[in-house]
């Protein structure tokens, strides 16, 4: 089906109008940039099977690209481009301070919604300033796998003094796991070793959140 022969409430471009861009999917974000499909696939389609087949987490370059059904170098400059775009973009903001878990929830809104959990650390200053955050590991519907060491490491090579670990839910369900619960209390003690601090886990669903600390389970 064309996008012109969707329902306008239902086509990208009609949908951020009306919604805002927070309220599109990531298949909808990219099919507004590539602007148009190819024949028998329509914008949105195309979409989808580049997300499928690119990981957005890693370096992409234009040979990557190009090789993908339907994706000729003026649409490969397009994405190309707008990666680059938010890279700097990004790169240019002030430091955000961390006062509640809701700042760092607004600042998963990448992996709140996807079908796989993805496992995040933020690294801190003693002033609570974000100083980097790093995808840690990318699981299955319902595990991720997580050492200490690929949590730590990067807080020593960044001079971090405290973390902030966070992760996405597929299930819809906010509340932490089992697993969830002994994996903190492990890197908790990790981290008191190191004398860099855990100072909150937060699970993350596509509307919710919940905070260990909040809810006392990690303790000031």
């Amino acid at each position: 089906m064309k996008i012109k022969d969707l329902p306008k409430i239902d086509r990208p471009r009609e949908k951020l109008i009306h919604y805002g861009p927070k309220k599109l999917t990531n298949s909808e974000l990219l099919a507004i940039i590539l602007g148009s499909g190819k024949k028998n696939e329509n914008a949105i389609d195309l979409a989808r099977k580049i997300l499928r087949k690119i990981n957005f987490y890693q370096e992409i370059n234009f040979k990557d690209l190009i090789k993908i059904s339907g994706i000729g170098k003026t649409k490969a400059c397009q994405i190309l481009a707008a990666l680059e775009f938010f890279k700097r973009f990004m790169k240019n903001r002030s430091s955000l301070i961390v006062i509640h878990p809701k700042d760092i929830f607004k600042q998963l809104y990448d992996i709140k919604d996807n079908k796989k959990e993805y496992f995040v650390a933020f690294y801190l200053d003693s002033r609570n300033l974000i100083i980097k955050k790093e995808i840690i590991s990318i699981g299955t519907l319902n595990a991720s796998l997580v050492h200490p060491r690929e949590i730590f490491e990067p807080a020593i090579k960044n001079l971090s003094a405290q973390i902030i670990i966070a992760h996405n839910h597929p299930s819809g369900d906010c509340q932490p796991s089992e697993d969830d619960i002994l994996l903190t209390k492990k890197l908790i003690e990790a981290g008191n070793i190191l004398d860099i601090k855990i100072i909150d886990h937060i699970v993350v669903t596509n509307n919710n959140y919940f905070s260990f600390r909040e809810n006392r389970l990690i303790k000031e």
